[in-house]
């Protein structure tokens, strides 16, 4: 009933956009575009209803970034958290969320989603490489909920380089100490009436703990074709494979008290296979009317075998003598596989349109999307530290066998309306989702589903050309998981979605000629906060609704040049900053904690775990002429809780204490001889070598030590 109404809704939005469209003039344009634009080029950003940032080619080049985690720190209001040393499962907060795993915040490439269960299960355990992509934008306001089904934290959206016109390619290798190497190329040109752009990466590391051989191959070909004029054809496909000795447990005190880059796991394997593929049509209709379509699809599969889960798992187990203590780890110690397959379909329509409305100039987006995805699940236990097969101990077997499904249909319409000074941007998105669980172990099945209505209004007001101030407020909604909300006995759960209301109000623009500036102040109160029943109980952990949260605070961007301040002619000082301060994160109302064994202690007004309220970062670099360019950089992040006792002294296993702040300073040179088509390129992360954490969630991580890179890239 809830999807009819959906569609009946959709019938109705092209029944009033229909005559719209036939009072425009009907000569088609020669040229079509096939993009989905979420922020667009930099620029746009000052008329966006509501907060937003991109990062640019050149501020990835300049800086040499290694991971996605460290790109992103260059935007307010996003706080990325590492994990392994190469940004292959990012853990992004956003304005104080937990960032574990990335489950509040929506990933998409070039617009369409990029996680393999944004619906049942958004939880990132791979990611392509940066390499791949020439920009990022971050959209946190209320314009996102063009975009679902998550509108909670914020939109990351990587963007992939157009086709070239011409032939023409990259290179770019690089190498380093801890084993790193990297090789990547590209190379693109018009064949046979289609534009073709190719990308090809090896990355190779030896991780930041012990045991932590890591191994990422990517690739990705791009095809565009005008195919008349006013239709644009866009196809994108990639393979990722990964082939890592990575574990997935932490660290215990005493473990990293002895060894803070140790892993005493040298069986643990990762291995996992990415497809993707999308094909995008855009037609433009007329001058002021754009239709764009996009059909995508997924198949992702993971193997994760692994001795411990966390590190309160460790053999003591006296059902087990063979394997009760470290000792018989790597000759009598069995192991899990958590083995994961998913599949994943879309279809997705845009339409635009450009005319008068209600007395403004307007720009009217409407769409509506189909999405299907279906997990097979498995857990096997082996009795042997490298076994991969189904044991047959008291520990052995196929422990879990799950199918998971997560079906839905939405819907979205957001207006643009121009009044001079004053734009004014409604609109709403409708979710309508349906969950299926089977337990192939028992028969068990169970299903459910709900629906989501998400308004949102932002406004901008143009204080001059180059300043403007904007606010907006919106519904911040988040589905549960499949297995959060449909029980292994085929039960439903009573566990509302993640509901918020997000206000937020900003002054964005030039202060004065080569100085910009973004600040902004921001309220997300939820009506109801998701988290794992036992905060220490590690990703996998059930999670249950904790009630009312409240999240405020400022977030502040800025960036200059005194060459485009007109004080440097050929050369240049360049500085960019971005800070966050999360001055509330705290639980409302009558609140007890969730950790085991203090579920009648009061949590009420204590701040909620992995919030820092400080986050920043700030670069300072020098560019003589157009052939060196010197940088310094600083990442700051502030002391944060990790239970919601605001536990401060660390207990036995780790997973609960405070972790301390850390500043990491990272230095970057480029050098382009001749003014040429070649950079060659010296990077040093955490010159001061800080040995810090990042993370107790199953133990200690520890952050990257220092590393030093050097490489070149050369464009013809």
């Amino acid at each position: 009933m809830a999807r009819l109404n959906l569609l009946q809704a959709a019938s109705a939005l092209c029944a009033v956009m229909a005559p719209m469209a036939s009072a425009q003039t009907a000569a088609p344009l020669i040229v079509a575009d096939a993009d989905i634009v979420v922020i667009g080029e930099r620029e746009n950003l000052l008329r966006l209803p509501g907060s937003g940032a991109t990062i640019e080619s050149e501020d990835l080049e300049t800086a040499r970034v290694l991971t996605v985690n460290e790109a992103l720190r260059q935007a307010p209001g996003v706080y990325p958290r590492d994990e392994e040393g190469l940004g292959l499962r990012p853990n992004i907060g956003v304005r104080g969320l937990n960032p574990t795993r990335s489950s509040e915040v929506l990933l998409l490439e070039d617009g369409l989603p990029l996680t393999y269960g944004p619906y049942g299960d958004n939880a990132t355990y791979s990611h392509p490489p940066l390499r791949r992509f020439e920009r990022i934008e971050i959209l946190k306001g209320a314009s996102q909920i063009r975009f679902g089904p998550h509108t909670v934290g914020g939109v990351v959206n990587y963007i992939s380089p157009d086709a070239p016109e011409e032939f023409g390619g990259s290179l770019f290798a690089a190498g380093g100490d801890h084993g790193y190497a990297e090789l990547a190329g590209a190379l693109g040109g018009p064949v046979a009436g289609f534009r073709l752009l190719g990308h090809a990466s090896a990355t190779r590391f030896d991780g930041v703990r012990d045991n932590h051989d890591l191994a990422f191959e990517d690739y990705s070909l791009r095809a565009e074709r005008t195919l008349a004029p006013g239709h644009e054809l866009v196809v994108r496909a990639a393979i990722n494979r990964e082939n890592s000795q990575v574990s997935y447990s932490g660290l215990t005190e005493a473990e990293f008290a002895a060894d803070p880059y140790g892993n005493p796991f040298p069986n643990d394997r990762f291995d996992a296979e990415r497809y993707t593929g999308a094909v995008t049509h855009g037609w433009s209709i007329t001058p002021d009317l754009t239709l764009t379509t996009s059909a995508y699809s997924l198949y992702f599969n993971r193997d994760w075998w692994r001795q411990s889960s966390n590190s309160a798992q460790r053999p003591n187990d006296a059902s087990d003598p063979a394997c009760a203590g470290m000792a018989n780890l790597n000759t009598a110690c069995g192991n899990e596989g958590r083995l994961r397959e998913y599949h994943q379909y879309g279809v997705e329509s845009r339409l635009a349109w450009e005319g008068r409305l209600l007395g403004a100039d307007a720009d009217i987006e409407a769409g509506l999307r189909w999405h299907t995805e279906r997990q097979n699940r498995f857990q096997i236990n082996s009795d042997t530290p490298a076994g991969r097969t189904p044991g047959t101990s008291v520990n052995g077997g196929i422990v879990e066998s799950n199918l998971r499904r997560a079906d839905a249909v939405s819907g979205f319409v957001l207006a643009s309306l121009d009044y001079g000074p004053l734009t004014l941007s409604p609109g709403v998105r409708v979710e309508s989702i349906e969950f299926e669980r089977v337990n192939r172990l028992t028969g068990a099945a169970g299903e459910t589903d709900l629906t989501e209505v998400i308004p949102g209004l932002g406004a901008v007001w143009a204080v001059r050309d180059d300043l403007a101030i904007y606010a907006g407020v919106h519904r911040g909604f988040s589905p549960p998981r499949v297995e959060d909300i449909v029980t292994n006995a085929g039960g439903s759960v009573d566990l509302d979605a993640e509901e918020s209301t997000n206000w937020e109000l900003g002054l964005r623009g030039t202060l004065t000629r080569g100085l910009d500036l973004d600040v902004a102040y921001f309220v997300m109160d939820f009506e109801n906060q998701i988290v794992p029943a036992s905060v220490a109980g590690g990703v996998g952990a059930t999670l249950t609704s904790a009630g009312e949260t409240r999240h405020a605070g400022i977030e502040a961007s800025m960036r200059g040049s005194l060459r485009d301040m007109g004080l440097m002619q050929r050369d240049d000082i360049f500085f960019r900053a971005a800070a966050t301060w999360v001055d509330e994160a705290q639980f409302e109302g009558v609140r007890f904690s969730s950790v085991s064994g203090f579920s009648g202690v009061s949590v009420s007004g204590n701040r909620l775990p992995y919030a820092p309220e400080w986050i920043a970062s700030a670069a300072l670099g020098y560019a003589r002429g157009d052939w060196l360019t010197l940088q310094a950089e600083l990442q700051y992040t502030g002391e944060m809780f990790t239970d919601d006792l605001n536990t401060i002294a660390p207990i036995a296993n780790g997973q609960r204490g405070l972790i301390e702040e850390a500043t990491i300073l990272n230095l970057a040179a480029n050098i382009r001889p001749g003014g040429g088509d070649a950079v060659f390129f010296v990077t040093v992360k955490n010159v001061a070598d800080e040995l810090y954490i990042v993370d107790r969630v199953r133990g200690i991580l520890p952050g990257a030590p220092r590393l030093v890179q050097a490489g070149v890239s050369w464009e013809f």
